[in-house]
């Protein structure tokens, strides 16, 4: 397999800047900003480094589970495996158009999970955790001591609950929703849908 083409790049130099490099995506371009005393052989070095640490957090932040409805039902099948001992099995998984309100929700009486398209760019551990979320759900309806006993089987998950609560903010959309730092119980109970929202 051919390696991909190399991005576009362009440096920015600063007067301003003294010692930092930095790096980000501007559409197709890399954009590497560098302080305006670095010689030309500094600059490729650094030019070169950027673009790789940068290319290897967009693969970390890429996951196969965005793909499709059914690479989505296998991420969540791994997840279930590897943090609630295989117990959540659901019956379908898919991503839905953008919620108003929530990043996911589940319906534990049918077995079906739906993930907001939101969710698509997010870095994959934080899709992980919305996954690990809702799979509880499926053992776990409400949000007792119990549910969040199976969610917390999750190692980042006060860090994606972070990460989705400044996701929500920064965006403007509002998310708001039963999920958050406290425990509260469910007044739907099981039958009803779940739904995830930033905290």
């Amino acid at each position: 397999m051919d390696d991909p083409p190399a991005p576009t790049v362009e440096v920015r130099r600063s007067k301003r800047r003294r010692r930092m490099v930095s790096a980000r995506r501007e559409g197709d371009t890399v954009v590497v900003f560098i302080p305006g005393w670095m010689s030309k052989a500094e600059e490729r070095r650094w030019v070169d480094e950027m673009v790789q640490r940068l290319q290897r957090s967009e693969a970390r932040r890429r996951s196969p589970a965005r793909t499709s409805d059914e690479a989505l039902l296998r991420r969540s099948a791994q997840l279930s495996h590897r943090y609630l001992d295989g117990k959540a099995q659901p019956a379908v998984v898919r991503w839905v158009a953008p919620m108003r309100t929530r990043w996911a929700s589940c319906t534990p009486s049918e077995g079906t999970i739906r993930v907001s398209e939101r969710l698509r760019d997010a870095p994959a551990w934080v899709l992980d955790y919305v996954l690990v979320h809702e799979l509880a759900h499926l053992l776990a309806p409400g949000h007792d001591e119990r549910f969040w006993s199976l969610v917390r089987s999750y190692p980042r998950t006060e860090r994606a609950m972070g990460y989705l609560q400044g996701l929500s903010a920064a965006a403007g959309l509002g998310i708001t929703g039963t999920d958050g730092a406290e425990d509260p119980a469910d007044p739907e109970g099981p039958d009803e849908a779940d739904e995830l929202a930033a905290p």
